[in-house]
């Protein structure tokens, strides 16, 4: 079949492809700019992905450091809890001590310290160990001097704090 075109209809035609080709442009433009668009959103995301990348390995970094303080922190805690719980005992130990030395009693012979004991009696069941008579002799009155007793018992605090010179 053989068509006749017109000189009309192929400037109609003509008009026709040309508003195609116009139209095509103007969609491949528009493709173009959405894509320069799209490049880049991706350009920046990518950067900003980079730069949260390196903030947290930054961070992680930072976590790291304050993670080896916090246990050497923790460690030097527990150095001072033991410690502090050593010095309490020591401290009961010695409060015990203190108290046990309160009734502390010494042994003079001639003014001078022989020997520390618990109390009056473990002081004159000693003496007794070196053949003196327990039963006769006391403590000797405050106002003779200690360095005239042969034997002589006096309190571990007096002597103490007279320095160990002539307790009463």
């Amino acid at each position: 079949m053989i068509r006749i075109i017109t000189r009309t209809r192929l400037v109609t035609l003509q008009q026709a492809a040309d508003q195609a080709r116009a139209r095509s442009q103007e969609v491949q433009a528009s493709a173009d700019a959405a894509y320069a668009r799209h490049v880049r959103t991706a350009w920046n995301l990518t950067a900003d992905a980079e730069a949260a990348e390196r903030k947290a390995e930054a961070n992680r970094a930072d976590a790291a450091i304050a993670r080896e303080i916090l246990e050497r922190t923790e460690a030097q805690l527990a150095d001072a809890r033991a410690t502090v719980t050593e010095q309490a005992a020591r401290i009961d130990a010695l409060s015990g001590d203190l108290d046990a030395m309160a009734e502390a009693v010494v042994l003079l012979h001639y003014g001078q310290l022989h020997s520390l004991h618990r109390d009056e009696a473990a002081a004159k069941r000693h003496a007794a160990s070196f053949g003196i008579d327990p039963d006769g002799w006391g403590t000797v009155p405050s106002d003779r001097p200690a360095v005239e007793s042969v034997w002589r018992i006096s309190p571990l605090s007096k002597w103490a704090v007279t320095d160990g010179g002539d307790a009463g």
